[in-house]
């Protein structure tokens, strides 16, 4: 396959894994589907660091679109187009490295819940213990659910932005074969 057929691949590769982090960060603002909880300020820390929504999704979105216009070139992609995808490729990782950091400290932290007396952070302290001790997640009275729902998207986020890291990777790699060897120029047979 030729370098500018691979950064094609990635960028379609790309373009799922930000909406999904776009949508889990969304999602992350309304626990058990309520805007109380973002109107009084009782959502995890975490979810306002907008690690989907910065670092996987826009910085994302924008290499993306740079490493799909590389591709668009297909076999006639040249050096310099190449060079910068692989710097767009570097921010793209940078990104998706700020949506993996914030998912995992989101995941240590725990949810920011209700236990029938104050807003807390139960499991802030656990050292991902929590995860496996599900008796304990009856500390959270409110948002119904909260450590499940925190659970799942911050576990989305962190999944999807490690793929993000590995396909930058993959274009960093890609991209500076195609500018120290130049891009395949082979014509395809129809």
């Amino acid at each position: 396959m030729c370098t500018g057929k691979c950064a094609y691949c990635i960028a379609g590769t790309l373009y799922p894994l930000v909406l999904l982090c776009i949508v889990c960060n969304t999602m992350l603002f309304f626990p058990d589907w309520n805007v109380k909880y973002v109107k009084e300020g009782h959502i995890t820390e975490e979810v306002k660091y907008l690690g989907g929504i910065i670092g996987g999704g826009f910085l994302v979105l924008f290499a993306a679109l740079y490493i799909q216009i590389t591709g668009e070139q297909g076999c006639c992609g040249n050096r310099m187009g190449m060079f910068l995808s692989i710097v767009f490729a570097a921010v793209g990782a940078a990104g998706a490295v700020y949506s993996l950091i914030v998912a995992l400290l989101g995941l240590h932290s725990g949810p920011y819940c209700y236990n029938g007396r104050e807003w807390i952070k139960p499991f802030n302290e656990s050292k991902f213990l929590y995860l496996t001790e599900y008796k304990s997640w009856e500390k959270c009275n409110e948002p119904k659910n909260v450590v499940q729902f925190n659970v799942a998207l911050f576990s989305t986020l962190l999944a999807a932005s490690s793929l993000q890291v590995l396909l930058c990777a993959a274009q960093v790699i890609n991209g500076l074969v195609g500018c120290l060897f130049g891009t395949c120029n082979k014509k395809e047979i129809a």
